[in-house]
């Protein structure tokens, strides 16, 4: 029996006055006891006009909502903050644990028995998968699916690889300001996220590879019919799964369940910042993301899926070639295919992969895109706990590189000095970013992928090695080591580099190195400024972000929300 409508009772001390009450108020809405009387499937509203990523949401909705209906329950739709990657100030990143702490809350508060979130946009679907683990309701998740490829000048485009692709050539002077204009109106021809293996991409595939959605949720394209049978289809399981009080998260997000969705993330191609937020979720369990086992998995688990930025294709082709099934079926025994799913196993769902003939997105272990998974973990005197750089995505003769130091202090200071003509800067240099991580931007923004300096980039050069404690977009490349941790603003490693310092990258060796004598370092740590409360953080959420934002390596999540919730 669920508890529907009675479950979690607004207290007035008296519980028959309670539900009289609830029932009495909700029937306003037009509701008959028969509805009321049956089991309650929540379903979150994350549409914003803000958010073209989430365009689809009100159909997601009203799909979900036929499928909850057709399988005896009732659907109740909530709102909840949407988080728009290009919209949020300073970045998504610093809004991702409210949009967590407030899909938790609204979990508890109302009264449901399951729920279905619907989210996309970056941030959203880690928000929401870490407010499902601490809520520990029976949830499915329902990606909003990529947008469409669109074309320019016979060349297919994809936000937002592409976009950087064409906007380095226009900062380069090889393309004028009316084709960058035009462009720019074909770069994203559909509602729904980045079409390539961004970080939208990276964590529905990762969601899928969890168990926590259905079969093929990860790469449907947003507009297509069959991404909203797939949402009828969410509704009706949610449905199941109300009645039957199970699955949970914490019966689905297992240590096996979290190694195949690292083994998923390398063999993709995927996202830096999927490790942060898989870190964030596995830390709201009793598990934990062992960085140096990621690694190791990154040397065994080839990368498989030929797209943007890694390799050549989109989402839609990553679709048509059978989806995250096809590829799980590809690796094989390199994941356990034992690992509970919201409706199954994940050995159910490969068996019902589909196979397409000349098919070229999923390519087999013998002939991978790559002969190493997407990232790699480093660490040095630079990174003490860790630093990340995806170099599926990087030019090869840079993964062993050293450099002089070009040190910008802020993102403020790299905007106003990396185009100057002046700037005392070499193709062999390396581009230094600091004050960008979890408290020095503040929100740990996308900043990571540093432009080419101006003049530069007008001689030609494509690439230079880059660091930062700032994160990348997924959709970027070039050779980019990011969420250098501790952070330069909290006294890390990186507060103490200065320009004309020799730094040296190793990739295979997995180490980055700052190579300055260590008394020297240790008179700049004690040079430093004493750390204060920045102007931003005086109150409000700006506050409690501020005083508890943990470090990239455990998830940047506040660290009063660690532990399984109760």
């Amino acid at each position: 029996m669920t508890d529907g409508l009675r479950k979690g009772l607004t207290s007035y001390g008296d519980a028959g006055f309670s539900l009289f009450l609830r029932k009495a108020f909700i029937k306003a809405m037009g509701y008959s006891d028969d509805a009321l009387n049956r089991p309650i499937v929540g379903i979150t509203n994350t549409h914003s006009d803000y958010n073209p990523c989430h365009g689809n949401v009100p159909q997601i909705i009203e799909a979900v909502k036929r499928g909850v209906m057709l399988a005896g329950a009732m659907p109740m739709v909530f709102p909840t903050i949407s988080i728009a990657e290009s919209f949020a100030h300073p970045t998504s990143m610093y809004l991702r644990n409210l949009m967590a702490i407030d899909t938790e809350e609204m979990i508890r508060a109302q009264p449901m028995d399951a729920v279905v979130v619907i989210g996309g946009c970056d941030k959203t679907l880690p928000a929401q998968i870490m407010a499902a683990v601490s809520a520990d309701l029976p949830t499915v998740v329902v990606p909003v699916g990529p947008m469409v490829v669109g074309h320019h000048k016979g060349e297919v485009l994809g936000a937002c690889t592409d976009c950087r692709r064409l906007w380095a050539k226009f900062r380069a002077g090889e393309i004028d300001g009316d084709e960058i204009e035009a462009v720019n109106s074909r770069l994203a021809p559909s509602v729904g996220t980045c079409m390539v293996m961004g970080t939208a991409s990276t964590m529905a595939c990762i969601t899928e590879a969890l168990g926590l959605s259905l079969p093929m949720s990860a790469t449907i394209p947003a507009p297509h019919a069959e991404r909203f049978r797939l949402a009828e289809a969410s509704g009706r399981r949610a449905a199941e799964m109300a009645l039957a009080k199970s699955p949970r998260p914490s019966d689905l997000l297992t240590p096996a369940a979290f190694r195949n969705a690292l083994v998923v993330l390398q063999a993709i191609g995927g996202s830096t910042n999927g490790l942060i937020h898989l870190t964030a979720i596995a830390n709201r369990t009793p598990h934990r993301i062992d960085l140096e086992a990621f690694d190791r998995l990154g040397r065994e688990v080839p990368v498989l899926i030929d797209l943007k930025p890694s390799g050549a294709h989109y989402m839609e082709h990553f679709h048509h070639a059978g989806g995250v099934p096809k590829l799980m079926q590809q690796l094989g025994d390199l994941l356990d295919l034992d690992a509970k799913t919201i409706d199954g196993t994940l050995r159910d769902a490969v068996a019902n992969a589909e196979d397409v003939p000349g098919q070229d997105a999923i390519r087999g272990r013998n002939d991978p895109i790559k002969p190493e998974g997407a990232m790699a973990v480093l660490h040095g005197n630079l990174a003490p706990r860790g630093a990340v750089i995806k170099h599926s995505a990087a030019s090869p003769k840079l993964l062993q590189h050293t450099g002089r130091a070009v040190v910008f202090d802020s993102v403020e200071d790299m905007t106003l000095r990396v185009d100057d003509p002046d700037l005392d800067v070499n193709p062999d240099d390396v581009l230094v970013l600091r004050n960008a991580g979890p408290k020095g931007a503040p929100g740990m923004p996308e900043a990571g992928y540093l432009p080419i300096p101006m003049k530069l980039a007008r001689g030609g050069v494509k690439d230079m090695v880059r660091i930062s404690d700032a994160r990348m977009s997924g959709t970027a490349f070039g050779t980019i080591v990011l969420h250098i941790t501790p952070e330069s603003a909290v006294g890390g490693p990186l507060a103490l580099v200065r320009s004309g310092d020799m730094i040296r990258l190793d990739v295979p060796a997995r180490s980055i190195d700052l190579l300055v004598d260590e008394a020297e370092l240790e008179n700049r740590r004690a040079a430093l400024p004493a750390p204060a409360t920045p102007d931003w953080a005086r109150r409000g959420y700006a506050h409690l972000f501020n005083e508890t934002i943990l470090q990239a390596d455990e998830g940047c999540d506040f660290d009063f929300m660690r532990g399984a919730g109760k």
